[in-house]
């Protein structure tokens, strides 16, 4: 009954999903452009931070395009309140990197964190879910806990590549890092929903870089 009043529609297509789908059609998900570079050691998203910080991998599931799936995808996990999206990619990705040597030799996942009104406002935050699939597909720790977002910032996404960047870039004070000594030596992967800029990751990296001997590698939902 509850299916007919609000039937279950792909994320990516809009379409009726199924009663064996979920998220996304079998259409969509067929069809979802995928960057997937940890697949065949494609570097393209280490070499955004090259000279920047060091990166010891850093991989994306999904590759954006506008007016196309992953741009329904996005939308509807930040503005429409399908926060299980999060979690679906997040177990796609984490199976996989759970078979790959050099996830293995990650201990702790840690999402960029959300503004704590921003995030009351929406009411989660759209890497959550996507974060702790991972760690939990990993084995280690999900702790959201460790960096903080304490300076509001308007969105990042889908605006214009140097409007985008600056404000992060010479901005001080968004994240704010606790509890260092908890991740001292740890090699910690950081998630985020979307890499473009890559602005704030890099951002987030500084804080986490604080702590003595850390290894950082980054993994998002999907790569601009």
């Amino acid at each position: 009954m509850l299916n007919l009043l609000f039937p279950k529609v792909c994320n990516g297509c809009n379409e009726l999903l199924l009663q064996d789908e979920t998220i996304l059609c079998s259409t969509c998900r067929f069809n979802v452009p995928l960057a997937c570079h940890h697949r065949n050691n494609d570097s393209t998203f280490m070499d955004i931070f090259y000279g920047r910080f060091p990166v010891e991998n850093a991989t994306a599931l999904l590759q954006f395009q506008k007016r196309g799936i992953t741009q329904n995808i996005l939308h509807n996990l930040k503005y429409r309140n399908q926060d299980e999206i999060s979690d679906f990619f997040g177990r796609w990705l984490g199976g996989e990197l759970a078979e790959i040597t050099a996830y293995k030799k990650i201990n702790m996942v840690i999402p960029v964190p959300l503004h704590k009104q921003k995030q009351k406002k929406r009411g989660y935050n759209q890497v959550e879910g996507f974060g702790k699939a991972i760690a939990e597909a990993l084995n280690v720790p999900y702790r959201d806990d460790i960096l903080l977002k304490i300076s509001k910032t308007n969105s990042q996404v889908f605006k214009e590549r140097f409007s985008r960047f600056n404000p992060l870039r010479k901005g001080e004070g968004v994240f704010s890092l606790q509890k260092k000594e908890i991740i001292e030596n740890q090699h910690i992967l950081l998630v985020d929903d979307i890499i473009t800029t890559g602005a704030t990751l890099e951002t987030c990296a500084q804080q986490l870089l604080k702590a003595n001997n850390v290894k950082l590698s980054l993994a998002t939902i999907a790569i601009a």
